[in-house]
């Protein structure tokens, strides 16, 4: 819908609002400060609304200057993917994109479980919302807690889930081989 269209249909809204309300033009005109004739031609279609004309009608109506204006409604801002639950570990996709950057929030239960490494082509980056989550990677076995991330390339034998002392949220992000999801804050040596 273009501008024009949008600010031929005020005028009409106006009228509309105000007879619902069954309030007169001198009336409005007496609680805005806005002169009859002013009120009647923006009615009519004869004046071009303002923010400046608008915005006392808003408040005398009591409404939203959306309902004004015709505003289209403002979508559902919620995310809305499907859990997805393998070996009792349940992962939210958070990107919608196939290929590239994945993003994902996990959520597993408390559980005891021998670790058992992988390797895959890619590059991971963990951060743990809740609980403690652990990480086996090579030769090193640690523990992240709340607050704590950790990035490794995927090629790299490696295993994460619950230490088994109680459940851990953490988020997720995958990409492939060289792409890295951290920005060093160190320069590199030299520089």
């Amino acid at each position: 819908m273009s501008t024009d269209d949008v600010l031929a249909g005020v005028g009409p809204r106006l009228r509309r609002m105000r007879k619902e309300r069954e309030v007169t033009l001198a009336a409005l005109s007496e609680v805005t400060g806005i002169s009859v004739s002013t009120l009647s031609r923006l009615e009519s279609g004869l004046r071009r609304p303002s923010l400046e004309l608008l915005l006392p009608i808003a408040q005398a109506h009591q409404v939203p200057l959306d309902d004004l204006v015709g505003a289209p409604p403002v979508g559902d801002p919620r995310v809305r993917s499907k859990p997805i639950t393998r070996g009792g570990r349940t992962h939210w996709p958070l990107t919608r994109q196939p290929g590239g950057l994945q993003a994902f929030k996990v959520l597993e239960p408390q559980r005891r479980q021998e670790p058992d490494p992988r390797t895959h082509e890619g590059y991971e980056w963990l951060y743990v919302l809740s609980g403690r989550l652990r990480l086996v990677l090579g030769e090193h076995d640690v523990v992240l807690s709340a607050g704590e991330a950790a990035e490794f390339d995927t090629r790299v034998p490696h295993w994460f889930g619950s230490t088994g002392e109680g459940p851990v949220e953490f988020l997720s992000l995958f990409g492939p081989q060289g792409e890295r999801m951290h920005v060093r804050a160190r320069p590199a040596s030299g520089k």
